[in-house]
């Protein structure tokens, strides 16, 4: 895991104003430092998933946090809660027709301040 310096000083590169926000909130709360380390990596190192493969690689009622972007490909059809730092609008609809729940990471620190029931999927696209 990284140390909060390492992540400061990655996050001097960030542009992203959202991206720089969720990194500050997850940098404060030592449940969430992981997720700042990973956010605050290259963007090369950002996981994209699409929604097929979450259908793969998830249980239903599962609680998943995806440090990127979800994409729409596929289908889903399991209900399960995706915690990511974007989503395409294909993939959200998909999400949500499957009566699962989407939100973002910034939303879910407020949330879930302990980071409780949720796993984290780091591969990548």
């Amino acid at each position: 895991m990284k140390s909060k310096t390492q992540i400061d000083k990655q996050l001097v590169k960030k542009t992203n104003p959202e991206l720089v926000q969720t990194i500050l909130e997850a940098k404060k709360n030592k449940n969430w430092l992981e997720v700042a380390g990973l956010l605050s990596s290259p963007k090369a190192n950002m996981t994209i998933i699409n929604v097929d493969e979450l259908n793969q690689k998830t249980k239903d009622g599962e609680t998943i946090l995806i440090s990127g972007k979800v994409l729409s490909q596929g289908e889903l059809n399991k209900k399960i809660k995706v915690v990511a730092l974007s989503f395409s609008k294909k993939a959200k609809e998909k999400i949500l027709q499957a009566k699962g729940e989407t939100s973002t990471i910034l939303e879910e620190i407020k949330k879930n301040p302990d980071a409780k029931n949720m796993r984290i999927i780091k591969w990548r696209y």
